[in-house]
């Protein structure tokens, strides 16, 4: 019989945010401010970058898919650490699925742009600007839901080493304050590394007895 390759499961949170920095380098940078820039700026900025601003979209839709099922695996430790009585593991999946919601409106605003700012009207195309520069409100709140969340759980019930619950909630008080990015930027760092400590427990447990 091969040897069980579920401690790979974990490693989606690594592939997450390599996915997020590749489709983030790729989107052709952030689009023109509509506070500073003009209409007509921002219409050519998308129509010179329409392609990689399509693929960058496509790759947040991924990277939303991929942080869905890593999430249900950490809900999955969190609730077995806790003996299936913990709604903390479920708070912590709800907080990763508004952040991937978050990607998918991302991605849908940009695509949406990249599609029409040539046929619509360039007013239209600044106003969707201002909607996709202030669409952050489901990454925030997903964020410090799932950092909290995360934090407590394993202080309680040791799912994973206590320093990721200290960083967790570190993370979180910083959530609220102006330094917010610094938060949501650390929490996907907070996510591979989680990922790839349960990567190497699993495999631990998956390798074969020694006769």
């Amino acid at each position: 019989m091969g040897r069980d390759k579920s401690w790979l499961v974990p490693l989606l949170g690594v592939l997450f945010l390599v996915v997020v920095i590749v489709g983030f380098m790729i989107s052709g940078g952030e689009p023109p401010d509509p506070k500073d820039d003009s209409a007509q700026k921002i219409v050519d900025f998308y129509v010179d970058n329409k392609s990689s601003v399509m693929a960058g979209s496509f790759l947040g839709g991924l990277a939303a898919a991929l942080l869905v099922f890593f999430g249900a695996h950490l809900r999955e430790v969190l609730r077995v650490a806790a003996g299936g009585k913990d709604f903390l593991s479920t708070a912590a999946f709800a907080g990763l699925l508004l952040i991937a919601v978050g990607f998918t409106l991302d991605g849908t605003i940009n695509l949406t742009l990249a599609e029409t700012a040539e046929d619509i009207d360039p007013a239209g195309v600044q106003a969707l600007t201002a909607l996709w520069h202030n669409d952050f409100i489901p990454f925030a709140a997903g964020t410090v839901i799932f950092l909290i969340a995360t934090g407590i759980s394993v202080l309680q019930h040791g799912a994973l080493p206590k320093w990721i619950a200290y960083v967790a909630l570190v993370l979180a008080v910083i959530g609220f304050t102006p330094l917010g990015f610094v938060a949501f930027i650390g929490s996907g760092l907070l996510i591979a590394v989680i990922g790839v400590v349960l990567a190497m427990r699993g495999r631990g447990r998956a390798e074969p007895a020694t006769p």
